[in-house]
């Protein structure tokens, strides 16, 4: 029976683009909207049933995108190559030897000694911490660096645990992910949808200066406190409360971390550059105070803007490749057998992710559905807010945060002058649900990254990610109602 169910979902992705393809007509001017819509219901369809390895369907764009017309087969391979892709794998080089050396167990335990021995405190840990860090890093950058820890986490706890332990791995990654995601939402610095928007703001309205790190911290900061909360309670529900229980002593965890002793010369190796990454990702780009205005290091390169969170991954695994090793003499820290380990099906994904946003840009899609909003004229702003949330945060599971932005951004200024609102009542509202989209695999790298580990299903995030979605609008909307108008 399920070899039939599967057979019936991989015929029906085809069959429904061929439908949409011949039978609709979303765009009269433009046929490639209705084209690029086929495209994205076919993926769903395969995403949503998993009739085949996601793997497979990150090829779609690359076979479909040309075939159609859309976009040349060359310009579609780019996208899978993207930087963050780079960023990505120069990370997991690191986590790579960070587990070779046994490091990320020293850490797991470390935080477990800390946050206790109940599910909910470990989740809650998880979650703080990486919504902490990620107001100041990047999203990507975030979960790249408490991956191996969460992993690791999830290895140390699975022997205590009773049988619904996938569910608890389950809740820590996307815990994981979806912190890392709320808490670039808080600060200007924290997700390139933020930087993007103040980037813009400033050059629609040079004149205005209503609007630096602390007045958007003063609104940034409720909205994603209130929606980490509000993902912390789905996640507890959903995975742990009455179905996860972890039987250990207190001190277990303090008591095993003692035992490890000392740490080895290529501990302290690898924990160094693990500090050094950190910093690099901290210390990159330029930050506005308000009154401070502080100037990162890529400054001191030709192009400040060449240089990205990639360049200190991949910096840092080249350091791992060379630095020599004296339990293993003659050979380095990582060899090239540790990174053939590397999951280059999370790769393709990533890539498809990728393809898929430039092919929603390419085909009209985006602008498309970002045009819907013109029939908000002449409503009540709450409802207008209302409405660009919800537009914008169905182009953010589709496309990245990034492309989402970029499209909304324009709509908003021609939106502004045609309702006579405050742009700021408009445009914030649309960079915060930008960063939203927790139903699919792709619509974020945190997403793909802790998808790949094969701990979660998909079914989990798309019911989890649907009520998030839809609470992070209404939060968004409340907030910037009560805050903006």
């Amino acid at each position: 029976m399920k070899k039939i169910n599967t057979y019936i979902f991989q015929a029906l992705g085809p069959l429904l683009a061929i439908l949409i393809w011949n039978f609709s007509n979303l765009d009269p001017d433009n046929h490639h909207v209705s084209l690029m819509a086929g495209i994205a219901v076919w993926m769903c369809v395969w995403w949503f049933s998993e009739a085949v390895e996601l793997a497979i369907t990150a090829l779609v764009p690359i076979l479909m995108l040309p075939v159609l017309g859309i976009a040349d087969c060359k310009s579609v391979a780019q996208q899978y190559t993207d930087s963050i892709i780079f960023l990505f794998i120069g990370g997991f080089m690191l986590a790579f030897a960070i587990e070779k050396w046994n490091l990320h167990q020293r850490i797991a335990l470390k935080i477990l000694s800390i946050v206790g021995q109940s599910p909910a405190t470990i989740l809650f840990g998880v979650m703080l911490s990486t919504f902490l860090i990620s107001n100041w890093i990047s999203n990507t950058a975030t979960t790249m660096m408490l991956f191996s820890a969460v992993f690791a986490l999830i290895q140390e706890t699975k022997h205590h645990i009773n049988k619904h332990q996938k569910k608890f791995a389950a809740a820590l990654l996307l815990g994981l992910a979806f912190a890392a995601t709320i808490g670039g939402m808080a600060t200007t610095v924290g997700t390139p949808p933020n930087m993007y928007f103040f980037k813009a703001y400033k050059e629609a309205f040079p004149g205005n200066n209503d609007l630096n790190f602390l007045t958007w911290s003063k609104i940034g900061y409720p909205i994603s406190i209130l929606l980490f909360a509000a993902t912390y309670v789905c996640l507890y529900f959903y995975f742990i409360r009455n179905k996860v229980e972890l039987t250990l002593n207190k001190t277990y965890f303090k008591e095993t971390h003692h035992k490890l002793g000392k740490m080895s010369y290529e501990e302290k190796w690898v924990f160094g550059l693990f500090i050094m990454c950190i910093l690099l990702w901290f210390t990159r780009a330029d930050i506005d105070f308000g009154t401070f205005h502080y100037k990162g290091w890529n400054n001191f390169f030709p192009m400040p803007k060449y240089v990205d969170d990639s360049i200190v991954a991949i910096f840092a695994a080249l350091i791992l490749f060379l630095i020599p090793s004296q339990a293993q003499k003659g050979k380095a820290l990582l060899e090239w057998e540790d990174a053939k380990k590397l999951r280059y099906d999370i790769i393709l994904m990533f890539g498809s992710g990728f393809a898929l946003a430039y092919g929603f840009e390419k085909s009209g899609l985006s602008n498309w559905l970002a045009g819907s909003l013109t029939l908000l004229k002449n409503v009540h702003p709450f409802l207008i807010i209302l409405g660009i949330c919800l537009i914008t945060t169905i182009i953010s599971e589709f496309a990245s945060n990034i492309a989402s932005i970029q499209l909304a951004i324009p709509v908003m200024l021609a939106l502004q002058k045609d309702l006579n609102l405050p742009p700021l009542l408009l445009m914030i509202p649309a960079t915060f649900a930008a960063s939203l989209g927790f139903m699919l695999p792709v619509a974020t790298a945190a997403n793909t990254i802790v998808f790949g580990t094969k701990q979660i299903e998909i079914k989990d995030m798309f019911k989890v990610g649907i009520i998030l979605d839809l609470i992070g609008i209404l939060i968004i909307t409340f907030m910037c109602y009560l805050i903006l108008h």
